[in-house]
């Protein structure tokens, strides 16, 4: 028979409490040798009862929702003196001895992650007395939440886009991928095992920073012998459109893919350009010291079966805080102020995507590291470091809400909004750490 989250509870306070008996027979036995206090009197040291967070078996696997964390947050921050009652899917214990409390979100991460480097995660077991991840689900609107999340700003020259190029502009040959870099992600190159069959361009061996930089971007479809190329589109450093083919894959079609690649079988039926066609245009149109932009651009050159040396990825090009890869569609909402890949369009289009991926590093060459990175940075900030709040009382005013919320850290700015704030978050993982010993 499986406990329940109120027996589990029971078991712990007896278990901590015959440590606690334990430790306190220790310390009086102590106490009597040495005799200390007032003359009669022994002094007994109970060890501290540090806050923690304990989840019931049966809710372990369970998504939490956003007004499950809510009531954590509210418990947390306010407990019984604010009214508040413990949160129905957890229980905080000592909520009184908690002195912060971290939320960070984390795609992908699962327990076991957490589990399988518990031991390299010094600072994380030093600071937190109570660690537990879990799912939440967030596709729903809500209102009169709290989230609080503050960052070292020093952590700016830790930032791994700032570690690999630095902080001054440079031309775009710094930005380059190397031959070895080039190998560790899967690139075609020349004499590399796999590529045997692939084409190479006439390309110099070395490129200049006024070498000029074309945008490329392709569209597969999934046949007998994996993905196969559908189409294939170039534009040049002016934006200009220098190639937009459609090619007929050699081997049978099992899916269009069509939601990703907008390719559909009406559109590939009177195609008859080979890949060896569009290979041979591509040789052509490219100049001999040109630059190869895109995102990801590596499955670009695998569908197209082309070694091509100097290329610049996007994807490696802008970096999240700990090198996490951004989709294209982001960065071109946040960096080119674009919308791409929307979801009314049928598909992607090749020449948007090479386009904005061509943008997206002249944006990077002419800003530089730094002032990409500061922007990115300030972003995130201003998103994490955002509170929430309410709703309050009638009458409730900006420093009683300052007060409120005091104890979290300094409150540089407060406004008051007459109707409650309405926030849509896509689904993510969260991974709640509750920090007690900072």
């Amino acid at each position: 028979m499986e406990p329940s989250s109120s027996s589990l509870s029971s078991v712990a306070v007896k278990n901590s409490g015959k440590k606690r008996k334990s430790s306190a027979l220790t310390a009086q036995d102590e106490a009597k040798r040495l005799k200390t206090g007032q003359e009669g009197e022994e002094v007994v040291e109970c060890p501290p009862r540090l806050p923690r967070i304990s989840v019931p078996p049966e809710r372990l696997q369970q998504p939490i929702t956003l007004n499950e964390l809510t009531e954590l947050l509210h418990y947390a921050a306010l407990g019984k003196a604010g009214g508040i009652k413990q949160p129905s899917w957890c229980h905080l214990h000592h909520q009184r001895k908690v002195t912060g409390v971290n939320v960070v979100i984390v795609d992908g991460l699962a327990q076991s992650h957490f589990y399988k480097h518990y031991l390299s995660l010094q600072h994380l077991r030093a600071r937190y007395s109570s660690v537990r991840i879990q799912r939440v689900y967030s596709r729903c609107t809500f209102s009169g939440t709290v989230y609080l999340m503050r960052q070292n700003m020093s952590d700016f020259y830790n930032h791994p886009v700032i570690t690999k190029f630095g902080t001054k502009r440079k031309g775009l040959t710094a930005y380059l991928l190397t031959q070895e870099e080039m190998i560790k992600k899967t690139y075609p190159v020349k004499g590399m095992p796999g590529f045997e069959e692939f084409v190479c361009t006439d390309s110099v061996d070395c490129v200049t920073d006024r070498s000029p930089l074309y945008g490329l971007d392709c569209e597969m479809c999934l046949t007998e012998k994996g993905n196969e190329l559908t189409r294939v589109s170039l534009v040049d450093s002016d934006g200009n459109c220098v190639m937009d083919e459609l090619v007929k894959p050699q081997n049978r079609i099992l899916s269009y893919l069509t939601k990703f690649s907008g390719i559909t079988a009406a559109m590939l039926r009177p195609i008859t350009t080979t890949l060896r066609d569009v290979q041979a245009k591509l040789r052509a149109v490219l100049p001999w010291d040109a630059v190869l932009v895109g995102h990801s651009v590596n499955n670009d050159l695998i569908a197209l079966k082309l070694i091509h040396p100097h290329v610049i990825d996007t994807s490696l090009l802008y970096r999240k805080e700990f090198g996490q890869r951004f989709k294209l569609k982001i960065l071109a909402e946040k960096v080119l102020k674009r919308q791409i890949q929307t979801e009314e369009k049928n598909g992607h289009n090749p020449i948007e995507d090479a386009l904005a991926a061509l943008e997206l590093a002249q944006y990077f060459i002419q800003t530089g590291p730094r002032q990409v990175t500061y922007c990115s940075l300030r972003a995130y900030l201003q998103n994490m470091c955002v509170v929430f709040a309410g709703p309050f009382p009638a009458g409730f005013s900006e420093r009683e809400v300052k007060r409120l919320f005091c104890c979290c850290g300094p409150v540089w700015k407060i406004k008051m909004l007459p109707t409650p704030v309405r926030v849509c978050l896509p689904c993510v993982r969260i991974l709640h750490v509750m920090g007690f010993s900072f």
